[in-house]
């Protein structure tokens, strides 16, 4: 079976977990069951570069059970279950290549192999894929009908990449969806990000100075669940609504420069570049954690930290698993999470079942409205269909047992009525 892993001797251990995560995706698993009687998806060439991790893996048997030939690389080095990866090649037969800790030229290497499918959907969470493939085999990318993208980082790519005019095929904006960032942005990242520090420090929170980076739906959600974990939470935002926002939720809302020397964990959520850098480490209390719950490693700038530590003659060395510490000249000691990397997958299992059960019924659904399209959309970034969007939340409560009402006849003509008044 073609693909890469790291040990074919986790493959079962990886079917049990992703039999678990199966169990708690319901909306996904029905889509499953309908697709393998109807095959919408027949044939349909897909190359995905997601999160290797076990709801990914059932993702991928839904597509497979529609009728589509799927490759799957990993969308982050340090995001790969090992374990999943090697059930997906050795127990269902999807091509897939990831290797947790893979360094950069292996990543990319990757992505090519994927690619070698000839892909006729794309399927993304960074836009990593995009990029290779629109810089490398530009006439690959003329030939796709349509791509998805899973988080805020990669529909900012690919809003760039569609301003520039370099974008050359339709991309389903599926960050977008309501039933994924009001959801998974807020609840996943929350939790799941709050779950990797925990893992990799054992911090007690309750008392403790948590400062977030970023205010969208991510720090939304990191915030409300340090808080909720008796942290003292202080919000440093660029965007005055976003601040407004976190100052009428109760937060404290301060620049980096003034938040650098209360925080006694840091957690970044931005998705932009160096948003903790050399002058805030200069600031920072001995002990403070540092971890980023952006898609990229770029958000703490490392390279500048290395620098500080350098002339201590103490390079940065591993006291946990997953945690570095960086001690600078005067003694100070900072620790970093994860390599700087997506903390809720480098140091944790990333978000619950639960919640990646709307973003991948999300996932899949688009994916077989493009293949659906007898006319190709025109190159861009597009929303999910509100009609998909609308399905996944209706069809979430139903597995909830949750009902909810109903307008009557009356009512919608209100609502589309301009003569009624007071």
């Amino acid at each position: 079976m073609d693909g890469e892993c790291k040990d074919a001797g986790l493959a079962q251990a990886g079917r049990q977990r992703i039999e678990w995560a199966d169990g708690m995706m319901p909306v996904l698993r029905e889509i499953r069951e309908e697709w393998t009687r109807s095959r919408p998806l027949e044939g349909l060439r897909v190359a995905a570069c997601l999160h290797v991790t076990t709801e990914t893996a059932n993702l991928m048997r839904t597509l497979q059970a529609g009728g589509a030939q799927v490759r799957l690389c990993a969308s982050n080095p340090l995001s790969t279950q090992d374990d999943v990866a090697a059930a997906l090649i050795h127990e269902y037969g999807v091509p897939t290549f990831a290797v947790r800790g893979e360094p950069e030229d292996q990543y990319y290497r990757h992505i090519r192999q994927v690619l070698d499918v000839d892909p006729q959907v794309t399927m993304d969470d960074g836009a990593d894929l995009v990029s290779v493939l629109h810089r490398e085999r530009p006439e690959q990318a003329a030939a796709v009908w349509g791509g998805t993208e899973e988080t805020t980082t990669g529909v900012v790519r690919l809003r760039a990449m569609a301003a520039d005019g370099a974008l050359r095929y339709p991309v389903v904006a599926v960050n977008d969806a309501l039933t994924k960032h009001l959801f998974d942005n807020r609840y996943g990242t929350g939790q799941s990000a709050m779950d990797g520090v925990l893992r990799a420090t054992n911090l007690l929170v309750a008392g403790s100075t948590v400062v977030v980076v970023g205010y969208g739906w991510c720090g939304r959600g990191i915030a409300t669940r340090a808080e909720g974990m008796g942290a003292r939470v202080i919000v440093v935002e660029v965007d005055p609504f976003r601040a407004l926002e976190a100052w009428m939720d109760g937060h404290r809302v301060m620049p980096m420069e003034e938040a650098a020397a209360e925080g006694d964990l840091f957690i970044t959520a931005t998705g932009d570049l160096h948003v903790i850098d050399r002058p805030h480490f200069l600031r920072m209390k001995d002990g403070a954690i540092l971890a980023n719950a952006g898609h990229f490693d770029v958000e703490i700038d490392l390279e500048a930290l290395r620098e500080l530590a350098a002339p201590s003659g103490h390079p940065a060395r591993e006291v946990r698993p997953n945690v570095e510490e960086y001690r600078l000249p005067d003694g100070r000691r900072i620790r970093v999470v994860a390599q700087g990397r997506l903390v809720n997958l480098g140091a944790a299992e990333g978000h619950p079942a639960q919640v990646m059960d709307l973003s991948f019924a999300d996932q899949a659904l688009s994916v077989a409205w493009l293949a659906s399209r007898e006319a190709r959309l025109a190159p861009g970034v597009h929303p999910v269909p509100e009609e998909i969007d609308r399905a996944v939340a209706e069809r979430k409560l139903a597995t909830l047992g949750v009902r909810i009402g109903r307008l009557t006849p009356e009512q919608e003509a209100y609502l589309h009525s301009w003569q009624a008044g007071t």
